[in-house]
């Protein structure tokens, strides 16, 4: 297929139902040039639908999630983890803090509720929101594992209250806890008589004590203050009441209703290029209450509408039906249906809710494969062997290997930067994208290049900047060169380094790297290692394997997040702490056994490694055990040689801006650990600098 240049920007703030919908049927069916943003406080969205049975013990974590990180892979969207805090209309920005503003021709808002129980006196130290549902989820899963003599309180006495006071005291029925629903008028007003009947029974077989009338005044430690003067007596307080819509939203002056966003039936705001959807979003032409299933109807409407203002054409209408199917969970594998002033109980209903509930979710489970391009009928001879079986890596799982380099280089391959002058050194790396997000990807870059210049005990002097851009409007240029040279001089800035200028051209894929001097009294070098040194690494290896699988969409979104985060980590204050090291490298594209192999080369040495004591990333060894391996591994366990004892594959994962490693004299090893793990490094002293030529782990 041609690779067509990107023209517009679409930004969906918020992964709730209606986007992640969206996002599902983009994948499958995608709008050339477009490029889509996702912007969302974590790399899961929680399924309201199900979160009565996760609190119940029904479902695990991973079965309430929809995964962003992979769902946004899937449909080529870019994630960005972080809270949008405001739209700028006339620029058509939307700001995330802690980093430059993103720009959007489209945008589409789904951001679900917020809670103002926080405004109640003692809530914020004391209590937890059921909004939203991340952290409340979070949070009772922590307190769920350690409860004993359980005493819990619930402020909202609605349906999602009583839902969840159930499903509380069910899943601590063999601790013999004391739930108490609390509602300041009558609980469960707003359903029909006959269902609110059958829920007021339903919570009194669960053992939930309702108290009505009820004005609470104050969260304390040990209960919840009434105005009446009661106590009552709760370690874990929960709010269920006082929905509201999130405050950022009324500064943004688009019409509202009640703080939310007012839309017609096309979906759109007043300001014709802005959506809103579920929760978020009052229906000013048909209002109805806030519900799951308006939003996951809306979603193919929104879709479409998307992709008509984006392309030109007609937009379509959306029609929330009249009423829907309320399916209540009660604590138990047991549900209430009502519908039309009518209800009905028992465990067949419950079965029919978890069918719906898990039919919904496995939508995002199973995302469909889409068919790879076709290669031509007739090839050069070797094509099937350089294509290898899997798709080639982003970052240091791109370059080439240490055996092929070492065979061309000859005596030009050693350091980590090569001193120009005395006293100063320089380096240059450049990194082929692993992220669709420019500003994470440049964070990496110039961190992995940094890594260079710190591993020789250098301080950052200039840089400069190489970017080659995808293919893309003058307008998406701009804004990409904006959120890549903030970045980069932010960080660059803060590691002592000056932007010295740089160059940039347009091509396939977004490539970024850099050109960086530094300073330093005397260089600390691969060879210097000595026999008895002890070798310390200052942060996890993985991350090869956990991209590898991101690309192939079998990596959890949080394990995802948690290792760009680790790439991003910066290495300035390790390098102080460092600065005695007798030898040292960072870990990077040959894996930890290739740069290891490095050290021991130059330093005429061996080395042994204990496997149990090296740091290993979250997810990272269960997707290396299922066959997980990185485009670049093979060549890795070549470039390492001969490493004794029990087979650790990770050895050979290819690293991107990843840790230090320094042999430094075991006298100070503890120490020097001891600093690391002050400054915030996940460091860990694994193994030492033995005699002879052989890498041996144990």
């Amino acid at each position: 297929m041609m690779n067509l240049p990107l023209t517009r920007d679409l930004v969906l703030i918020g992964g709730g139902h209606t986007h992640a919908l969206v996002l599902r049927m983009w994948g499958m069916n995608p709008l050339p040039g477009v490029r889509v943003t996702v912007v969302n406080p974590g790399p899961t969205a929680p399924y309201s639908g199900m979160l009565p049975g996760f609190v119940a013990g029904h479902y695990s974590r991973d079965e309430l999630d929809i995964d962003l990180v992979r769902l946004a892979r899937f449909a080529g969207a870019r994630l960005i983890v972080g809270a949008a805090d405001g739209i700028d209309r006339i620029a058509k920005t939307v700001s995330v803090p802690g980093r430059p503003p993103i720009a959007y021709d489209v945008l589409s808002v789904d951001v679900g509720i917020t809670s103002d129980m926080p405004q109640l006196p003692g809530f914020t130290d004391h209590a937890v929101s059921a909004k939203p549902l991340g952290k409340f989820a979070s949070c009772w899963e922590s307190y769920r594992n350690t409860a004993q003599d359980s005493q819990l309180a619930v402020i909202g006495g609605g349906v999602a209250g009583a839902e969840l006071a159930m499903a509380m005291a069910h899943a601590l029925r063999d601790r013999s806890p004391k739930v108490t629903l609390l509602d300041r008028g009558t609980v469960l007003s707003a359903l029909g008589d006959t269902a609110q009947g059958k829920m007021c029974g339903a919570l009194e077989t669960q053992g939930v004590k309702t108290v009505e009338n009820a004005e609470v005044v104050e969260v304390i430690e040990d209960g919840v203050l009434l105005a009446d003067g009661q106590r009552i007596p709760s370690d874990f307080t929960i709010g269920a009441a006082g929905a509201k819509a999130h405050d950022w939203i009324a500064g943004t002056n688009l019409d509202l209703h009640d703080g939310y966003i007012t839309v017609g039936p096309d979906l759109r705001s007043n300001d014709p290029d802005i959506f809103a959807v579920g929760d978020c979003a009052h229906l000013g032409f048909d209002p109805r209450p806030k519900a799951g299933v308006y939003a996951v109807r809306q979603a193919p409407v929104l879709f479409q509408n998307l992709r008509t203002v984006l392309s030109g054409g007609k937009l379509t209408t959306y029609k929330p039906q009249k009423d829907y199917l309320k399916l209540i969970s009660l604590g138990a594998k047991s549900a209430l249906a009502e519908k039309f002033g009518t209800a009905k109980q028992g465990p067949l209903l419950w079965r029919l809710k978890d069918h719906i509930d898990r039919k919904f979710m496995r939508q995002f489970d199973d995302l469909p494969e889409m068919e790879a391009p076709k290669l031509p009928r007739v090839t050069a001879l070797g094509m099937a062997e350089a294509l290898g079986d899997k798709p080639m890596c982003g970052g240091c799982g791109a370059k080439v290997g240490r055996a092929a380099l070492q065979n061309v280089l000859a005596g030009q391959f050693g350091d980590d930067a090569a001193e120009i002058q005395p006293g100063q050194v320089i380096s240059t790396d450049h990194l082929r994208a692993l992220t669709n997000d420019p500003v994470t990807m440049t964070s990496i870059a110039a961190t992995h290049a940094l890594g260079d210049i710190w591993a020789m005990g250098a301080k950052p002097q200039a840089a400069t900047v190489s970017l080659i851009l995808p293919r893309m409007s003058s307008a998406l240029q701009e804004r990409t060169l904006v959120e890549i040279m903030a970045t980069a001089t932010e960080i660059l800035n803060k590691a002592g380094a000056k932007v010295a200028g740089g160059h940039s051209s347009l091509g396939d894929e977004l490539t970024i790297g850099f050109t960086i001097t530094g300073l330093t009294d005397a260089p600390i070098t691969l060879a210097g290692a000595k026999v008895g040194d002890a070798i310390i690494l200052t942060k996890p290896i993985g991350s090869g394997t956990i991209m590898a699988a991101e690309m192939a969409g079998n990596a959890k979104g949080a394990d995802v997040i948690s290792c760009l985060e680790l790439m991003m980590q910066g290495q300035a204050r390790a390098s102080e702490i460092l600065h005695i090291a007798h030898a040292m490298t960072d870990v990077t594209g040959f894996g930890l056994a290739g740069h290891l192999r490095g050290i021991c080369d130059m330093s005429g040495t061996g080395a042994v490694l204990k496997r149990d004591e090296i740091p290993v990333m979250q997810g990272a060894q269960s997707l290396c055990d299922t066959g997980t391996r990185s485009s670049l591994f093979a060549d890795n366990v070549v470039g390492a040689g001969q490493i004794q004892g029990p087979l650790f594959d990770l050895l050979y994962d290819p690293q991107t801006a990843g840790g230090l490693l320094a042999a430094v004299s075991r006298e100070s090893a503890e120490q020097i650990l001891a600093d690391l793990k002050k400054a915030g490094y996940p460091a860990a002293i694994i193994g030492e600098i033995t005699t002879g030529d052989t890498i041996k782990i144990v």
